[in-house]
């Protein structure tokens, strides 16, 4: 037991990210400790050349300059497969067109509101730069697809043409058409895109194919030689992927990052060893719980994972 010594932090200028996460991996000090293992699981995970490697992650942090990190490791082609919810096509169609702004938890509301002007905790959201600008967008993008013939569309070829039509380099979308990396997205009716969809589907006889987007990710857990999740925050997205590895007994690495609690019973707090009572996590599987707010974390263990991965690849 008594092997590892807990060492002090040895800080200098020019310090990299990555160097930072390997300090933490001797100092421990509790939360840094996890990240550290992270970002280790996350190298051995895209390493594994056999592994399928999911991305989970709901759509608040899309919001942010979060989006930056999310959309680098899409970019970089470490992740193959992408759960996520309707307001992360919102949020990542509204920003490659206009502002999200700075705000503050403590702002007033009711003053926003006659401002037109939506808060999604301290990010502030004027409503030309989200309804107004994901109605334009999307009614010409389905209007497009109808005309060309399309009837009847699933979520992930829905979110290829967002993609591919309407978003720019910034875009986590625009980079997962690029990459042809699949993005499902189980509650599609559940935002802005998804009121648009059906909206267009009153006038026009247009559907979406939610049992396509089971049929796939069917395909794809029963194929994979091994499975594992970088899984961010929980709700729907969360589920699906563990879902959905339950009936190939189960992921063999996981990262949970979340803020939620597991002792009120909820999804999203539940740790990765609840998740092996249910077959969706293997027993054996290479797995930790980081407690926290992604916004902070998750950009830190992208950077260090980056470094390394570019270390490898020039040995």
């Amino acid at each position: 037991m008594l092997k590892d010594v807990v060492e002090d932090y040895e800080l200098f200028e020019d310090m990299s990210v990555n160097e930072l996460v390997l300090q933490m991996e001797k100092a421990w000090g509790f939360t840094a400790g996890k990240l550290a293992m992270g970002v280790k699981i996350l190298v051995r995970m895209v390493s594994d050349t056999g592994c399928v490697k999911f991305l989970s992650f709901p759509a608040s942090l899309v919001a942010t300059g979060t989006r930056g990190a999310l959309k680098e490791l899409v970019k970089r082609k470490l992740v193959d497969v992408i759960v996520t919810t309707c307001g992360t096509l919102d949020h990542d169609v509204a920003r490659c067109w206009k502002n999200y702004y700075q705000g503050s938890f403590l702002m007033d509301d009711a003053e926003l509101r006659e401002s037109d002007i939506s808060r999604l905790g301290n990010v502030l959201v004027p409503n030309e730069s989200y309804g107004m600008i994901i109605e334009e967008k999307m009614r010409d993008l389905l209007q497009s697809l109808w005309d060309e013939g399309v009837r009847e569309i699933s979520t992930r070829q829905l979110c290829q043409e967002i993609g591919r039509r309407i978003c720019n380099e910034s875009s986590i979308l625009y980079w997962a058409a690029k990459q042809n990396i699949p993005v499902y997205v189980p509650g599609i009716t559940d935002g802005a895109v998804g009121y648009q969809i059906w909206f267009f589907s009153q006038d026009h006889d247009f559907r979406i194919n939610l049992l396509k987007d089971e049929s796939e990710l069917n395909d794809i857990v029963f194929t994979a030689e091994k499975t594992g999740a970088l899984i961010i925050g929980g709700g729907i997205s969360k589920h699906h992927t563990i879902w959905w590895n339950q009936f190939r007994d189960g992921l063999d690495y996981a990262v949970y990052i979340s803020t939620a609690v597991e002792w009120d019973g909820s999804l999203s707090g539940a740790r990765p060893r609840e998740a092996v009572s249910w077959h969706k996590i293997k027993e054996k599987a290479d797995h930790v719980m980081i407690e926290g707010d992604a916004s902070i974390i998750l950009p830190i263990m992208v950077s260090s994972l980056i470094t390394r991965k570019t270390k490898q690849e020039m040995k």
